[in-house]
């Protein structure tokens, strides 16, 4: 009997992490980007390493990473706008297109013996513009794919839960077909797996975009957008965290093949084993977010996972034996998706349906728009002070940051409180997200 209950429990227990894979058209988008996202994280892998092989700078790995996320920066409020007006299934599928030529470019290069790091600059920048349109688009898309809002945290935990399951396999996948083949064929790969994602986005059935507002000038859609983000407290301390953190910590990962190489001896598999220990924490991380049945208590956990990701960060600088830098790398990419996941979640909650695609391109900008010139500047102090110092210094800026967010929390939970009454998120008045938020899933549960 009781091992009938504890199968009955386990079931449950699924059933509930997976609760949004019941809309057919999140369905399919999740299968179509799991394939696509190994892919994505083998030609990431991939770059870096070849970077450092053909340079040995840390320079270049931050000059790099600056080419590929700078766009970002200046690109993704157009993106926003364009999400706000245009189908965003069309905009994904050009964007995939797009990607898909971009990897299919760079394998040639290498392959043929004639890539150089220019080369490999250019093409990141390209890469960087296309996913300025994409990662917006993709990001207020996932709304449209549920038929219950109620399951919007949820999908958007899920789709966390598989970009990090894609990046615990696809660098580990990467390491050992560097070590026999080359990078080419990782972004042989990649390019292969786009057909996926673009047969998940051919099948999805939306409804037409809403075109009120068209008509309005593109910049000026844009000031509304950032206006609104600014007026509202909620919104502005939660882009500006983020912000600080992606600038200041998350450059980390331009660091890897140093440490992989030069402190921990290894070559491109302790590389693919490092990253794979980021993905394994973040998938943990989303995992715990999905099995919640309630958006309750997500500011703190923005706060409590700040902090954690920066002792995991300052504690993996100071490591020089592999098995302590995995637990401590696998720690930090824990609650790093921990506070990304969470702080979307409380974004798409909470902003307007008319304004989503612009305030996710704010996200995308506070996100990974902020990460080329903290990677730019993580290179260059890397090379002058060292990779370990480097790492100590952010981690120690993260806190700070953490504890200034902190502060705000009550007023914050505060403004929030009733937009979640209103939306019917919560069924009755509560004390703060942070408290007693309740969904109302949770009820019908």
């Amino acid at each position: 009997m009781q091992t009938a209950n504890n199968n009955s429990n386990g079931a449950q227990g699924i059933r509930l992490i997976l609760r949004s894979l019941r809309n057919r058209n999140y369905r399919l988008f999740f299968m179509g980007q799991g394939a696509s996202l190994i892919g994505t994280w083998m030609q990431q892998m991939a770059m870096g390493w070849m970077v450092y092989r053909l340079t040995n700078s840390a320079f270049f790995l931050g000059v790099v990473g600056f080419a590929g996320q700078i766009p970002t920066f200046f690109i993704a409020p157009f993106g926003g706008v364009l999400a706000d007006r245009l189908s965003r299934r069309h905009i994904l599928i050009a964007t995939e297109v797009l990607a898909m030529v971009q990897a299919l470019i760079l394998a040639a290069l290498v392959m043929t013996g004639h890539i150089a790091v220019w080369q490999i600059i250019v093409l990141s920048v390209f890469l960087g513009i296309v996913n300025a349109f994409d990662i917006p688009t993709r990001q207020a898309f996932v709304c449209e794919l549920v038929d219950n809002q109620d399951d919007l945290p949820n999908a958007i935990a899920l789709n966390s839960m598989i970009f990090n399951g894609a990046r615990l396999a696809g660098p580990a996948i990467a390491g050992l077909l560097i070590a026999a083949a080359g990078e080419g064929i990782c972004f042989l790969i990649n390019a292969a797996s786009f057909a996926a994602v673009r047969a998940a986005l051919l099948a999805i059935k939306t409804a037409p975009p809403i075109t009120a507002g068209n008509n309005e000038p593109v910049l000026q859609s844009i000031k509304e957008g950032i206006a609104y983000a600014y007026g509202f407290v909620p919104i502005r301390a939660i882009l500006l965290l983020l912000a600080v953190i992606c600038l200041l910590g998350m450059s980390y990962g331009v660091l890897m093949p140093v440490f992989a190489r030069d402190i921990l001896k290894g070559g491109p598999q302790t590389l693919g084993f490092l990253m794979g220990a980021v993905g394994v924490g973040a998938l943990l991380g989303s995992i715990f977010l999905a099995s919640r049945r309630t958006v309750q208590g997500l500011s703190r956990i923005i706060v409590i996972a700040t902090c954690i990701f920066a002792v995991g960060v300052a504690a993996f600088s100071f490591s020089q034996a592999l098995w302590f830098s995995f637990i401590m790398i696998l720690l930090a990419g824990f609650a790093m998706m921990l506070q990304i996941a969470s702080i979307n979640t409380v974004l798409q909650t909470i902003v307007d349906d008319d304004k989503r695609g612009r305030i996710m391109s704010l996200y995308t900008v506070a996100f990974m728009g902020t990460a080329p010139i903290g990677s730019l500047l993580t290179g260059i102090i890397a090379d002058a002070i060292g990779a370990p110092h480097t790492l100590q210094i952010s981690a120690f800026l993260c806190v700070i940051a953490a504890i200034i967010f902190a502060m705000k929390l009550p007023a914050i939970e505060k403004m929030v409180q009733p937009i979640y009454v209103r939306k019917g998120i919560i069924g009755q008045v509560a004390t703060g997200l942070g408290t007693a938020t309740q969904l109302t899933m949770e009820t019908k549960e």
